[in-house]
Formats: C-alpha cells, structure tokens, sequence
C-alpha cells in the first residue's frame, strides 16, 4: 500500500526566493509557478510564474531579470533565468527527490506542496528547510488513502512550547497525571517541579492550547 504523504509548507520572507520578491514587490500574489532547462544549457533554469496585483514589480534585489511576457486584465506572466543549485526552497525539496507539484505565493510568504514517500523522509525535508529557513511552517500534512480511509496528519512543532511547559507536560506525563485511573494529581505534580498547583494549571493549559491549535483543523 502506498505510504506516501502530501505536505504543504509556508516559508515567510525567504531571501532567495524571486518569486516572493516579486510578489512582495508588487503587494500580489503568484500562481502557476512553472520551470524548464536547456538541454544545451544545463545549469540554467528557466521560471515563469504568473502576478495577480496592481503594480508591476520592476524593481527588487534579486539575482535575475524579470521579462513580462503576456498580460490580461490585473494578471501578468513573467519570465527569467537563475542558475542551477542557487539553494532556493525549491531545490531544497528537490535535492531528497521530491518534485515540488505546486508554488504559490502571498505577499512576502511561500506556499509549497511536495510529496514524500514516507514519514522518515517528511521529517528528512522538514529537517533541512528548518536549517535554511526559520520562519518555517507546516500547513499540512495528508496521508494516502488506505483501505479507502484517510488520515490526516499533523506535524507539531515543538518549538512553540515554552522550556517550561515543555516541562510541565513530560512531568506529568511521567508521573501518569494523564492517564485513567490518575496516577498523579496536580498537587503531586506540581510539588515535583516546584512550582504551585495554580502555576502548573497555568502551564499546562497554555501547552495544551498550543497542541490542539496544532492538531485540530478550523476553517476559515
């Protein structure tokens, strides 16, 4: 059975990224991002993306010129050249052989949707965009239908929990304050870290705000 998984991720502000410069430029948004080589020119890549906004982004830092190349109506497409293996978002996924199926891009911030094969390998690229990009963000992650089910998956990053909810959690977790019978109280736990049991309901339920933000989905 298939185990792969769709992931979607926002990079907000990355510096290398024409796309987004562009679009932040023009205060638009960018769709139908596509890409091609020259046979006879292998490092260089071709892009093309298309701008919904106002103003035509003839101007911004970037290592590449920007050509309009058809026009209609508040949209226009534009075209240029980069070099191969610049280190942009793209090329980060693509590097674990993984073909980003869909860019676009909104204000400064970097939507992308990739495709890995399994867990291991979604944590491999997330691993490697977080090293290049702290603004990171999973969006979403959806696994292959399985036995005509689906399962939606949830990357939580740890990082939003402060060190002491962090702590707060695995001690009572330790403890067993979460399982049924309890096999600690708050009193007992808060005892253990030293704090009071007004301080740990405090803690602990700002951490468990975090967590279900994470794994329960809202619509818009």
């Amino acid at each position: 059975m298939a185990s792969g998984i769709r992931a979607e991720v926002k990079i907000d502000d990355p510096s290398d990224c024409v796309v987004t410069q562009a679009a932040g430029e023009a205060g638009g948004r960018v769709q139908s991002v596509s890409k091609s080589t020259n046979p006879d020119a292998p490092e260089r890549v071709t892009e093309e993306f298309m701008l919904e906004a106002e103003d035509e982004p003839d101007e911004f830092e970037a290592d590449a010129d920007l050509s309009r190349v058809f026009s209609y109506g508040s949209s226009s497409v534009y075209r240029f050249e980069r070099e191969l293996g610049r280190g942009c978002p793209c090329e980060c996924i693509e590097r674990f052989d993984c073909p980003v199926t869909e860019v676009r891009s909104r204000g400064t911030a970097l939507f992308l949707t990739f495709h890995a094969p399994d867990m291991e390998g979604l944590q491999s690229i997330i691993g490697a965009l977080k090293t290049r990009y702290d603004t990171l963000d999973v969006q979403r992650l959806l696994q292959s239908q399985q036995d005509h089910s689906e399962r939606n998956l949830v990357f939580v990053d740890r990082s939003t929990l402060t060190d002491r909810q962090l702590e707060v959690l695995e001690t009572a977790h330790r403890m067993g304050y979460f399982e049924h019978p309890k096999g600690a109280n708050a009193g007992e736990v808060a005892d253990e870290l030293g704090i009071t049991g007004t301080t740990f309901s405090e803690h602990l339920a700002a951490a468990q705000t975090k967590l279900l933000e994470a794994i329960l989905e809202y619509g818009d």
